[in-house]
């Protein structure tokens, strides 16, 4: 019975992530790539064929494909996505809050996130 339990709470969180990495198609600053990864994740712990489901999705499937096989992402992807971090955790940060340890806290995540991704995630050099 648990697990079945834990099976469909997998299932159930892969999901979310094809809804977030969804929304983050559209709306600036919200990252699809890394929410397709994890929900590739979710559904190889709960249902192969949702995972296939993932990992064939115009777009984001080869991507998610190149990411488990760790071959990075393309040079043009990792600085859009830098960019995109920068630009929306300083406009965060500066516009939108006026509590300084609040601004602290956003601009932080957003040091994390570009951290992360230009000293672990590796530049595919052969494609844009």
């Amino acid at each position: 019975m648990a697990v079945r339990a834990l099976r469909w709470a997998w299932f159930a969180l892969g999901w979310l992530a094809v809804a977030v990495g969804t929304v983050g198609i559209v709306v600036p600053g919200l990252p699809t790539t890394v929410f397709f990864v994890a929900a590739a994740a979710c559904f190889s712990r709960s249902s192969p064929r949702f995972e296939q489901w993932v990992l064939t999705r115009p777009g984001v499937g080869p991507l998610v494909r190149d990411y488990r096989a760790g071959l990075g992402m393309p040079g043009r992807a990792k600085i859009a996505a830098v960019t995109s971090i920068v630009v929306v955790c300083s406009a965060s940060a500066w516009l939108a809050v006026e509590r300084w340890w609040v601004r602290v806290i956003i601009l932080v995540a957003g040091a994390v996130g570009v951290a992360w991704i230009l000293l672990r995630i590796p530049t595919r050099r052969d494609a844009t």
